[in-house]
């Protein structure tokens, strides 16, 4: 049986063997593109029927689809500090943000958090005359600390 970071491994490497693209794993899985991206990498677990779609289009096989349904240990950095350019970006943007970002959901909000369980991403390509430009939308439920 695969584990969950095999079977990662085994869905970047069919995505290149294949050609399928994630929002064509998405539309056939019938969820959301970051939704779908981030079940095949490991950090959710697929209902049986989204995990055999999945593992079909990528020609994957039925040890696939069972890893596809493991619940995950979610938590995708292998380092305190991400060494990917792409995901250190985003480490900087919270590092950066973070407490600016903190700060204006407690006085917008008042004394809570962002769920990062009851949760939407979006991520979009957004053309400019400067350059274009990537939106990333986290979409959290607001949860009040309660005393």
């Amino acid at each position: 049986m695969l584990s969950k970071r095999e079977a990662a491994e085994a869905v970047r490497q069919a995505k290149v063997n294949t050609g399928v693209t994630w929002a064509q794993l998405a539309e056939a899985v019938g969820k959301p593109l970051a939704w779908t991206t981030a079940a095949l990498l490991g950090q959710h677990p697929m209902r049986e029927e989204e995990a055999a779609t999945a593992a079909a289009l990528l020609e994957l096989g039925d040890d696939a689809v069972l890893a596809f349904q493991l619940q995950p240990t979610r938590g995708a950095l292998d380092t305190a500090v991400p060494v990917d350019p792409t995901i250190y970006r985003l480490y900087e943007v919270v590092q950066v943000y973070g407490p600016t970002i903190k700060e204006l959901i407690h006085e917008q909000c008042g004394d809570g958090i962002m769920s990062a369980i009851n949760f939407r991403l979006d991520v979009r390509r957004v053309p400019d005359p400067q350059g274009d430009r990537v939106v990333i939308t986290l979409d959290g439920k607001y949860l009040p600390y309660q005393w």
